[in-house]
């Protein structure tokens, strides 16, 4: 089957930065330092200030991040955590890691992040702590989030694999919290394997990061607690290096090209287009679409040569890996979380998609569903949002 417009396209991001690529591999490979060594701590350094924070400890992958930063709050065995019913399996799977159990929250249906007002009545005497996903790029509404979970004691952790470059209240997503990040190839920022880093302003909580990724280790072979083989490795570093002062750049072409899809296609019946809240900005790591046709506007694209992906298909308590647990038998229907996964649809999206490849899916979505005569228009905006910044 054709593919005339691809749902990314790593390798022009490469080439827009080959040059800076080049030279970040020279670098490593001359230097005879491939762990913990100055790359990596001129790039927790950068990524730090990028998201004005005061510490980035690097790990070796997007889960890690979050299980670690779990760990250092000691999450632990007997222990829940709060998490949302619709996001990628990952942010589960950090809480299981650690012992603890996932307890899921359903979604605002206009951000997709875990919803504010249904957050109270999840929480229990053994809940430890809050995850949060930012998910598609979209900041969660931390400030309600964060005021229930102090009127019980426990602290909020951000899940912000697709947020580089968002903003919550005018300050970046990584600022004031404890958050991870994934610089999985195909992110925002994406290094050239897995990579991942917890950002804080808290001292305590980066240094606990630091032990845990290194064996438990800050000195060798003195290893002061159970820790794990997590290090963001040289060439990693300075991959992302040469590519975090692109970063704002290609957010703004993400924004560019969601706010041309949104006022295309606003209006059409059968189709939820994603809407911004006032109080945020979207770094459009994906721009997410919901219809009842979604099987077939997906396969009638991809006739068409167009590309898409669903994120995600399968409701994490759905699959084989939590349907038969406890913590989903007491969590109970999750209705929105389900309906979600049966509809949502990610359209192409990426900082190098040309204007001519959003026309060509534009225009096909805008006559398939017109063909599937889609019944009226359920769009879903968040009171006083722009449907996508300008």
């Amino acid at each position: 089957m054709r593919t005339d417009v691809p749902f990314l396209d790593l390798g022009a991001g490469n080439d827009e930065v080959r040059a800076d690529l080049d030279a970040a591999y020279a670098r490593v490979c001359a230097s005879g330092r491939y762990l913990l060594g100055p790359e990596l701590s001129a790039f927790e350094a950068e990524f730090a200030a990028y998201c004005s924070a005061s510490h980035c400890v690097g790990v070796g992958s997007g889960l890690d991040a979050l299980v670690l930063a779990l760990r250092a709050l000691d999450v632990g065995p007997g222990d829940e955590v709060i998490v949302p019913a619709h996001t990628f399996v990952a942010t589960w799977l950090a809480v299981s890691a650690t012992g603890a159990r996932p307890v899921p929250v359903e979604p605002d249906e206009r951000t997709y992040g875990i919803c504010p007002a249904r957050l109270a009545a999840a929480f229990s005497a053994r809940v430890k702590a809050v995850l949060v996903v930012h998910l598609y790029g979209h900041p969660v509404d931390l400030d309600p989030i964060r005021e229930v979970a102090a009127r019980h004691g426990v602290p909020v952790v951000e899940d912000a694999a697709q947020a580089h470059g968002a903003s919550y209240r005018g300050r970046p997503v990584g600022a004031g919290g404890i958050v991870a990040f994934s610089f999985y190839p195909a992110k925002n920022l994406g290094a050239l394997g897995d990579g991942g880093a917890v950002v804080t302003d808290d001292a305590r909580i980066a240094e606990r990061v630091r032990l845990l990724r290194n064996y438990g280790s800050v000195r060798k072979y003195d290893h002061q607690v159970q820790g794990y083989n997590s290090r963001l490795d040289e060439f990693q570093a300075a991959v992302l290096r040469a590519k975090l002062p692109h970063l704002d750049e290609w957010t703004e072409r993400r924004n560019r090209t969601a706010h041309r899809y949104t006022e295309a296609l606003t209006g059409l019946p059968g189709l939820v287009l994603p809407a911004v809240a006032p109080w945020a900005t979207s770094a459009w790591h994906l721009y997410v679409v919901r219809t009842a046709h979604r099987e077939a506007l997906r396969v009638r694209l991809a006739d068409a040569g167009i590309a898409t992906l669903v994120h995600y298909p399968v409701a994490v308590h759905r699959c084989g890996a939590y349907r038969n647990t406890e913590e989903v038998r007491r969590a109970g229907p999750l209705p929105i979380s389900e309906r979600m996964a049966e509809e949502v649809l990610s359209l192409p999206i990426g900082p190098h998609l040309p204007d001519a490849a959003v026309d060509t899916v534009v225009a096909a979505v805008r006559d398939i569903m017109t063909d599937l005569g889609a019944g009226p228009a359920h769009r879903h905006a968040v009171r006083g949002a722009s449907p996508a910044p300008g």
